[in-house]
């Protein structure tokens, strides 16, 4: 079929859903090419149009659900399907986590050739303004006559023309047409190419990307919105080494707190800090409750950051190495110990962990137990160099990708001889086809 669109000819086709991808996009099929469709479910029929192609494969977008799935909903948000923020708002919650959890266990069971003995209960939590870190574009857009502020369209370098965003705070997501009109005011409202914004749930702190100056009207107009909307400007002219509050009363320090083990952590709105804060908890109870930590165990932390799982690890009495490849993190690290009175146990130490060769390893002691947090990377050179020196009992794997997971875990499983005892998915970004997973192994002795 074909319909007339903006005065051309643009082609749509009809199809019916046979399967949907690991990252929740539906799949047809056309001319042996695989199309991967957005916004479609399992069994729907479907009007799309194809808007990339590749050698075997193409994508594109619903123009119209004709016939729709029981586990469709409502989205949310307004520009949902535009903006390429979230890829999975259509689905309900039961839906989302069962599509995460299929692609979780398929990649263990085709990449690795692996299973756990048992499948834990997804961790979930608040699916809205949850996210307290992020990154938002900022363009003025001459034809608008208008400031954007948001995240890109979908497979598009085009800025979405977005007022509000549910997965970030109630108050940021009210605040960016706000912020747009804001932006307009400004001498240099050309100059702005991005926001990023972190928040500990009560300082929240937008760093404004500056290319050119600010004028004193400028920085009067930044001060009284920021005064009237309780949130606090920081400006970055270069590398993140320029980053400093935009007024000199505001304090520099920023903290988050960690209630359950009374624990503070120092951390910089641009570095690496938790962006959800609520399934952060859950996640470090349930390492807490795995690892088991006591008094005379010695723990090897790996990729630790600022020590979010090191230091309530460390309140057990437990010896902790925190190991981590940025020094910059590293220093926050030591920094956090020592605040938390925590330094006599806590080890932060700058080692480049995909470089690490086994005799560095061995220098750092012996650790029976491990935690890796790695990023999407995997850990592959640290599991390639277990072996009877290197061996500890038990190791806690937190991934953000199930395909390197898989990879380490056959190597655990198939070459190193552990016993894959439990693994399970965590919906750390709701609404999104991320998949956050924690895996546990022990030896087979």
């Amino acid at each position: 079929m074909a319909k007339v669109v903006r005065n051309r000819i643009e082609k749509s086709f009809i199809t019916t859903i046979s399967s949907v991808s690991h990252e929740g996009k539906g799949i047809s099929y056309q001319d042996d090419k695989t199309i991967f469709i957005d916004n479609a479910l399992l069994n729907e029929e479907v009007e799309y149009k194809i808007i990339k192609k590749k050698k075997n494969l193409a994508f594109a977008k619903s123009l119209n659900i004709i016939k729709s799935s029981t586990q469709r909903i409502k989205a949310k948000c307004d520009v949902y399907g535009v903006c390429g923020g979230c890829s999975m708002q259509h689905f309900d919650e039961g839906a989302q986590l069962a599509y995460k959890q299929r692609a979780f266990e398929e990649a263990l069971r085709h990449v690795g050739n692996v299973m756990p003995e048992s499948i834990s209960s997804p961790i979930s939590g608040p699916l809205w303004h949850y996210r307290h870190k992020a990154r938002l574009r900022v363009k003025f857009v001459l034809k608008k006559n208008k400031v954007l502020i948001g995240f890109n369209e979908k497979l598009s370098h085009f800025l979405t023309n977005m007022t509000a965003c549910p997965v970030l705070p109630k108050k940021i997501s009210d605040l960016i047409e706000p912020l747009q009109d804001l932006f307009f005011k400004l001498s240099i409202r050309d100059q702005i190419p991005q926001i990023e914004y972190a928040s500990n749930q009560s300082r929240h702190i937008l760093v404004i990307r500056i290319l050119a100056s600010l004028t004193q009207d400028d920085e009067n107009i930044l001060k009284s919105f920021q005064e009237i909307n309780g949130i606090e400007f920081w400006t970055q002219t270069k590398g993140y080494d320029t980053v400093k509050p935009l007024f000199d009363k505001t304090i520099n320090q920023i903290t988050y707190e960690n209630k359950e083990f009374n624990l503070k952590f120092l951390f910089h709105p641009t570095g690496f800090t938790q962006i959800n804060p609520f399934i952060n908890q859950i996640l470090i109870r349930k390492v807490m409750a795995l690892l088991s930590p006591s008094k005379g165990d010695v723990i090897f932390d790996l990729f630790s950051g600022v020590g979010n799982f090191t230091l309530p690890i460390a309140t057990s009495g437990a010896t902790v190495y925190a190991i981590e490849g940025d020094q910059m993190l590293v220093d926050s690290g030591n920094s956090n110990a020592i605040e938390n009175n925590l330094s006599e146990n806590v080890t932060f130490k700058t080692v480049d962990l995909f470089n690490i060769e086994k005799e560095e390893l061995l220098s750092l002691g012996q650790a029976t137990k491990w935690l890796i947090d790695p990023p999407r990377v995997g850990a592959l050179n640290l599991i390639n160099l277990i072996d009877d020196e290197i061996k500890p009992k038990l190791i806690i794997y937190i991934s953000c990708n199930p395909a390197t997971l898989s990879r380490d875990a056959d190597i655990l499983v198939n070459e190193k001889k552990y016993i894959f005892k439990e693994g399970g998915i965590v919906n750390m970004f709701p609404h999104t086809s991320h998949i956050e997973s924690i895996a546990v192994f022990e030896v087979n002795e």
